[in-house]
């Protein structure tokens, strides 16, 4: 067996992701994950497939992660997100760090040390704050696209403080300060800072810091602001959305290629 596939099945996006035995990138996909798991995983499937030049019925082995791995059915195997996470930061960053993916409907910070072993893990869970889901919301008060925020954040020239740590909360806080004049990309940048704060919430954020997931993907000034939070330089792989479906298919490899 020569290709291997990884299907990360989130809450928010599908992304599927193809390598070879010498772990190259040979296709890989990303769409919504909508109401059908199966369906999104069978699409996004056929979709990477197809940019590797493969048909997706051919022989793969396939592991499947993610919040929704058990919908996966064509599946051979299924590992949980906390390692497939692990195991696609680890390598591209191969010593010890601590990995912070930020999602469409929670946040992880998870340690590892040397080995590539995982040491420990935290996750967001209580509600939307400090993710993805988060900063749909803001937009959409705020009326405006998300693709926008990142631009309107990089604009910004002043620090507003965003208090508030329920997403229902922080809605009726940033009405409040667009009725007090507030200019949008300060508002855009106070809900960046709300992002990093939920962060560091979770954990001091010690050592070696790699940043993946979708808003991290989308929002490149979002680890600007995290290196000039931590006064360091913060690491990202070349493509942070797909670390969980990169480490699914690396551990696909290991199961049945080598």
């Amino acid at each position: 067996m020569n290709h291997f596939a990884g299907i990360d099945v989130g809450a928010s996006t599908t992304k599927a992701v193809i390598i070879d035995k010498n772990k190259e990138i040979l296709g890989h996909s990303v769409m919504y994950s909508g109401a059908d798991f199966k369906a999104a995983a069978e699409k996004t499937y056929e979709e990477a497939g197809k940019q590797a030049q493969k048909k997706a019925q051919d022989e793969y082995f396939i592991v499947s992660t993610g919040y929704g791995r058990r919908n996966v059915a064509f599946a051979d195997d299924s590992m949980t997100e906390i390692s497939c996470h692990a195991k696609g930061s680890f390598f591209y960053f191969p010593q010890a760090h601590t990995l912070i993916d930020i999602g469409g409907q929670d946040s992880k910070v998870i340690r590892i040390n040397n080995e590539g072993r995982r040491t420990g893990f935290k996750m967001n869970r209580k509600c939307a704050a400090g993710t993805g889901a988060f900063l749909e919301e803001m937009a959409n008060r705020l009326k405006i696209k998300m693709s926008k925020l990142n631009e309107l954040a990089e604009k910004s020239e002043k620090n507003v403080e965003i208090g508030s740590y329920c997403t229902v909360f922080s809605a009726t806080e940033i009405l409040t300060k667009i009725r007090e004049g507030v200019a949008v990309s300060d508002l855009v940048k106070g809900i960046f800072h709300s992002v990093i704060k939920r962060a560091f919430e979770m954990d001091p954020l010690e050592g070696e810091i790699v940043m993946s997931g979708g808003v991290v993907a989308h929002n490149p000034f979002l680890i600007s602001m995290f290196e000039e939070k931590l006064g360091r330089k913060v690491f990202v792989p070349s493509l942070p959305q797909l670390t969980g479906a990169f480490g699914a298919a690396l551990y696909a490899l290991e199961k049945k290629g080598g």
